[in-house]
């Protein structure tokens, strides 16, 4: 039976590093993903991305409604590896921090929570308000919470735009026991 990481994705900047996530996950075959695409992500995939909704999809190996609220990922006796989301807005992050479950993103992730799964937050948003924090601080001491801020790297040495995104993806992935083969980790001076 494959692991299964249920990948959300809000409307957020930052919609090349989820498409490198959803490749990584597919390298793996004992990993599969199951995806949840908001209505503001279907928006800001077109902006930013040249694939139309379709093609992204078809990267995963399952597709959920955003609305049905009922469907696998919202129940804690759904298997899964945790959930990853990525970008993921402070919209969401308001959210999952307030255990406002109206949608299958936030009802996914408060399960993710509740069971104790890994629950990898990319964040992205710049500058951080006081608020946006706070919610993030307070969600970082639950068990299996990761806050991992859509940042650039440099020791890597990146050459261009595509390696520094299949860098920050390699890390999103890695909490699930993913190693993506081109990741270079820093290994002390």
């Amino acid at each position: 039976m494959k692991k299964k990481i249920i990948v959300g994705v809000s409307g957020a900047s930052g919609m090349p590093v989820m498409v490198e996530c959803l490749k990584l996950i597919r390298k793996h075959p004992e990993y599969e993903s199951g995806l949840i695409l908001s209505d503001s992500a279907k928006i800001t995939i077109e902006k930013e991305t040249d694939f139309e909704i379709s093609k992204i999809e078809a990267m995963a190996d399952e597709v959920f409604s955003m609305n049905k609220i009922g469907a696998g990922p919202a129940s804690g006796s759904y298997q899964t590896e945790g959930m990853l989301i990525v970008p993921c807005s402070m919209k969401t992050v308001a959210g999952i921090h307030s255990g406002y479950g109206e949608n299958l993103i936030l009802r996914s992730a408060d399960v993710t929570i509740k069971e104790q799964r890994p629950l990898v937050l990319g964040v992205r948003e710049t500058p951080f308000s006081g608020i946006h924090l706070r919610n993030m601080q307070e969600l970082s001491l639950m068990p299996g919470v990761r806050i991992m801020p859509l940042m650039m790297t440099f020791y890597h040495r990146p050459k261009n735009i595509e390696e520094m995104v299949y860098h920050m993806a390699a890390k999103l992935v890695e909490p699930f026991g993913i190693e993506a083969e081109k990741y270079r980790r820093w290994n002390g001076e």
